[in-house]
């Protein structure tokens, strides 16, 4: 008996189901493709960072020179603070003063820090900030000395005494010096120079 193996119809078979698989799954995966929605949305967001910067004009303005200063003189100077940043700052003042030529003219003159003139004696009353002397004491008269702080306290963060001054905002103080009548005749053509230092920070965290 003779035994005859056909395998060619099957194959055919296998092969066709395999291709017929392959292209649906091919249509399906393109039809899927094609059907999703898709949206997307962007936003820009820009930093700027403030600043507080104390307008050094006005500060250097502030004169207090005097080349001839006599017993019971005073030399008053209106000097105004302002903040040219665009974030609220505090400020301190302290000072520094020589001693070159051994008289110690230093711890003779005595200074009085105020704010500017209130009421009737307000500058936009007489043109003067300081004349009437009539406002806030921030420093009662005391001698210079060789350095120290004169408005709060330079060290970082709130003091006693420090003054707070927002963005494009400005304040006047008045500062006055006097000799006393007093004062030693050994003092004749003594000299000093006395550095006033204005010291701002960040109010913002601080």
């Amino acid at each position: 008996m003779r035994k005859t193996l056909i395998v060619g119809s099957h194959t055919k078979l296998i092969s066709l189901a395999i291709t017929t698989i392959a292209v649906v799954s091919l249509t399906a995966g393109t039809m899927m493709s094609m059907a999703l929605f898709t949206d997307q949305e962007t936003d820009d967001s820009t930093f700027t960072l403030g600043t507080i910067v104390l307008d050094a004009t006005k500060i250097a303005a502030m004169s207090l020179t005097s080349t001839a200063m006599m017993p019971g003189d005073t030399v008053i100077g209106p000097v105004t603070v302002e903040n040219d940043g665009t974030a609220q700052l505090r400020y301190a003042v302290s000072q520094a003063s020589t001693n070159a030529d051994t008289k110690s003219l230093r711890d003779s003159l005595l200074l009085v820090i105020l704010t500017e003139d209130t009421g009737a004696g307000a500058f936009g009353t007489d043109g003067n900030y300081c004349d009437d002397a009539n406002g806030t004491s921030l420093r009662a008269s005391a001698a210079l000395g060789a350095s120290g702080n004169l408005v709060g306290d330079p060290t970082q963060g709130s003091q006693a005494g420090d003054r707070s001054i927002n963005a494009a905002a400005s304040e006047v103080l008045c500062f006055s010096v006097n000799l006393p009548v007093s004062a030693a005749d050994s003092l004749q053509g003594a000299v000093t120079t006395t550095t006033f230092t204005f010291q701002a920070e960040q109010t913002a965290n601080n």
